[in-house]
């Protein structure tokens, strides 16, 4: 990147590392950083999507209900790390196997060969002739996908349970003025419930973000990738900027920034619940009107 770049054998010192950390790779690494964060911006909300959905439909009538408590138990009793790395080939294979249903009906030979899942040329996701981005992009979206599922199943559970922490008095007020169920939920149980999802959601939002090192097993190269790619011993024979182990060095950024990112969602969340707890029938909004009348 400088001009002073172009010999780093006669570099020492401070060019040699500013040279070193402006690498096309280094460049990659902290591009992966965005990477995380833009996985936690698309998936945090969709998850919340698959949560309150899951969680609406286990208040639901008896064959809903059965749909939304079987989604939560479910997800919640495979290991993350297993279901990672079994549903995205799943997905995977499901969607291929979609695509070559509609574009090759003709096909007469059978997709599953042993070990192996075979569909058209033209049934592939990606197709074989299609950029690197491309590829990129569609690891990255299946990688968004299953965990908004993954952490969808845990928000639902925590929407359920508050949910059944609105008190009942505000539910058989609402029916007595002649609401409708619908009316009911949207009107008086939703609003109100999320007080008491907070503290369950923060944590299940700190949890996202610990759990997004999965990317480097899904074959996303996101920090965590990119930290042992670099960090790793490099001799003479395959970089122009040789040196020890140094991923130590390159995890404990990982480390900083993680712990840094978490403090100021404790921060954001923890104003978010003092807003929503004023006026509300909980120990946060008793408080504040203590203090209030102080």
């Amino acid at each position: 990147m400088f001009s002073f770049c172009t010999d780093p054998a006669a570099l020492d010192g401070l060019p040699w590392f500013a040279c070193y950390l402006t690498t096309g790779k280094h460049l990659a690494f902290y591009a992966a950083f965005g990477t995380v964060l833009l996985l936690l911006a698309i998936t945090a909300p969709l998850a919340l999507a698959f949560g309150f959905a899951g969680a609406a439909a286990a208040r639901g009538p008896a064959p809903v209900s059965w749909l939304g408590k079987g989604y939560i138990a479910i997800v919640r009793g495979v290991p993350d790390i297993a279901f990672f790395l079994f549903f995205v080939i799943a997905l995977d294979q499901f969607f291929e196997w979609i695509r070559h249903e509609i574009r090759c009906p003709d096909w007469d030979q059978p997709i599953r060969r042993g070990n192996d899942f075979l569909v058209c040329p033209e049934a592939k996701l990606p197709l074989g002739n299609a950029a690197q981005w491309v590829h990129e992009t569609y690891g990255f979206l299946l990688a968004v996908l299953t965990f908004a599922i993954v952490f969808g199943a845990f928000a639902a559970n925590v929407l359920h349970g508050a949910m059944q922490a609105v008190p009942r008095a505000q539910i058989e007020t609402a029916e007595a003025y002649g609401m409708s169920r619908r009316q009911t939920f949207w009107r008086v149980l939703v609003p109100q419930m999320w007080v008491y999802a907070l503290p369950g959601l923060s944590n299940l939002w700190m949890v996202l973000i610990k759990a997004t090192p999965l990317l480097f097993l899904l074959g996303v190269q996101d920090i965590v990738y990119w930290a042992r790619e670099l960090g790793g011993t490099k001799t003479p024979q395959f970089t122009d900027y040789p040196h020890g182990d140094w991923r130590m060095w390159y995890f404990l950024a990982l480390l900083v920034f993680y712990l840094a990112f978490t403090r100021v969602s404790e921060i954001a969340f923890a104003r978010l619940t003092e807003r929503l707890s004023h006026g509300q029938a909980t120990a946060a909004g008793e408080r504040q009107r203590r203090a209030a009348a102080a």
